[in-house]
């Protein structure tokens, strides 16, 4: 008599998730995470149209303005600190529809603000939520990617900061340019996230790992479950690869050594960990640093460079459209050259562009070069966020992705408040030389970095 075969060993949920086709659940989390990441974006995008008009209309000077684009990195920088430590404690979830409101409720009421002082404190409120919110999102929907695509959905998470900084670039030339008001108006607009957080608490998953690692297991088999029986994105994905399978005995866990079971940001530099640690927080820095220093003074740059207020505003816009391909372009590229030569050559590719700019002496010229460095510098950003959760372990994915973010918003401080210093030393020219030197030491930083392309999160 034969003995039957050994019984193939029954999948963890992780597993379950990874091999999944895309489902319409994956994109109801992909497109219910990226409302919420454009929205953020429109509210970084809009503060730096509202600095070009408050430069005319309360006569600010460079000082003035500089606080007023940092102000908000302060807060994110603090936010995502935070954000990331709350996230591997209380949920991706909860954190990301509170911070939605309270940056929703702090952005309408800076519309009403009468001074400096009170945009000051209502702008390090926003941030606070704004830097809790981007990397818990990019964390959630890392998450329950599968493997074979979970950089490119990230990326694609990534693009909708486009369309929220190209919404900013919209309303920054019909409203903030149409009035005196127009600013204030703006600002009320960008109230909107205060009611989008209701959503996102009650129709968004959590994460099935942080459920496993609180001991939920009930509730991560069930989120699993709703994905399995998800009908398939695309009919190329095969019916029945989302059937349920058998989890394994007691909850079904990945198992993990006990290293990577350590929480708190003192993991983060524990000897597995280090070299990639350091090499994301100097990314995150220098890229941070080069990308707000740009894009938060470019339209009060180009109005002050004798353009005016609505033509520098229509040039922006047509600039801060050229991000939507590079996000395109990065999300190809990063599964198939990998995470590590795609971030890198974007980098490279901003630095060329950026030393465009500071060269610029016609505004055909000035369009062209900014097109191109919100080409390559936004498409770097979407590779940045594929490959940062990807760095850590489930127990602290959400305080390595934080922290990163955290020490790069310390540039994204610095860089508004050295532009003005940079312009009088040398002019646009100076300007965006050094910010080609910080894209270039970014990508040679990329060379820390592990390579995670095709491999599970847990591995």
């Amino acid at each position: 008599m034969s003995e039957s075969p050994p019984r193939a060993a029954a999948l963890t949920r992780a597993e379950r998730l990874d091999r999944l086709p895309l489902t319409r659940e994956h994109g109801r989390l992909l497109g219910g995470s990226g409302i919420g990441w454009a929205l953020d974006a429109m509210d970084v995008g809009m503060i730096s149209f509202v600095m070009a008009a408050l430069a005319q209309q309360w006569q600010l000077d460079d000082t003035q303005l500089g606080w007023i684009g940092s102000i908000g990195f302060v807060g994110m920088a603090l936010g995502a600190t935070l954000g990331g430590l709350l996230a591997d404690r209380m949920g991706r979830r909860n954190v990301f529809a509170v911070t939605l409101l309270v940056y929703g409720l702090a952005t309408g009421a800076s519309a009403l603000a009468t001074s400096v002082a009170a945009l000051l404190v209502l702008r390090f409120v926003v941030g606070l939520g704004l830097g809790s919110e981007l990397p818990v999102a990019s964390t959630l929907v890392s998450e329950y990617a599968p493997t074979r695509v979970r950089g490119r959905l990230v990326v694609i998470l990534e693009a909708f900061w486009a369309v929220g900084w190209l919404a900013a670039a919209l309303i920054g030339y019909f409203v903030i340019a149409g009035s005196d008001d127009g600013w204030r108006w703006a600002l009320a607009i960008g109230a909107v996230p205060a009611v989008y957080a209701l959503y996102v608490r009650r129709s968004i998953p959590e994460s099935v790992r942080f459920l496993e690692s609180r001991g939920r297991h009930a509730e991560a088999e069930a989120a699993v479950r709703r994905f399995e029986q998800s009908p398939p994105l695309f009919r190329s994905a095969g019916a029945g690869a989302g059937a349920p399978v058998e989890e394994r005995e007691a909850g079904g866990p990945t198992a993990v050594s006990a290293s990577a079971r350590a929480t708190g940001p003192a993991a983060l530099w524990s000897p597995a960990l280090r070299r990639r640690t350091t090499g994301l927080w100097a990314v995150w820095f220098l890229l941070n640093f080069a990308y707000y220093g740009a894009f938060t003074w470019l339209p009060t740059l180009l109005a002050a460079d004798g353009l005016g207020l609505v033509r520098s505003f229509g040039y922006t816009v047509i600039i801060t459209a050229a991000q939507l391909p590079g996000y395109a372009v990065a999300a190809y590229l990063i599964e198939r050259w990998g995470r590590r030569p795609t971030l890198s050559t974007f980098l490279v590719g901003a630095a060329g562009a950026a030393f465009l700019f500071a060269i610029a002496d016609s505004p055909a010229f000035v369009i062209t070069a900014g097109c191109l460095l919100s080409f390559f510098a936004l498409g770097a950003w979407g590779a940045l966020y594929a490959v940062t959760p990807e760095m850590y372990p489930t127990a602290i994915r959400g305080t390595g992705a934080g922290w990163a973010a955290g020490f790069g918003r310390i540039a994204s401080i610095l860089a508004p408040l050295t532009v003005p210093v940079l312009n009088r030393a040398g002019d646009i020219w100076l300007v965006f030389t050094v910010f080609a030197a910080a894209f270039v030491l970014a990508s040679l930083a990329t060379a820390l970095l592990t390579e995670p392309r095709g491999r599970a999160l847990e591995a």
